[in-house]
């Protein structure tokens, strides 16, 4: 109950965005677009390190699956 006026405005907004899109910018645009293939200022910092499995000595074993209840 209640999601009536909700749904109502998604679709007016929705509407809005699908038929009337606002003015481009196309030269801001483009000098983004040209400055995108020079050095950028941010950094990628791979924070998951920690969880990659390099090694390969223990693979093997990977592939049984001892956790698993045994049948009887």
């Amino acid at each position: 109950m209640g999601r009536g006026r909700a749904k109502a405005k998604q679709t007016k907004v929705a509407r809005e965005l699908k038929y009337h899109s606002p003015n481009t910018d196309l030269t801001a645009l483009q000098r983004e677009l040209a400055g995108a293939g020079g050095k950028s200022d941010h950094q990628f910092v791979d924070d998951d390190d920690q969880f990659v499995d390099d090694d390969d000595e223990d693979d093997a074993d990977d592939d049984q699956d001892s956790w698993s209840p045994t049948r009887r």
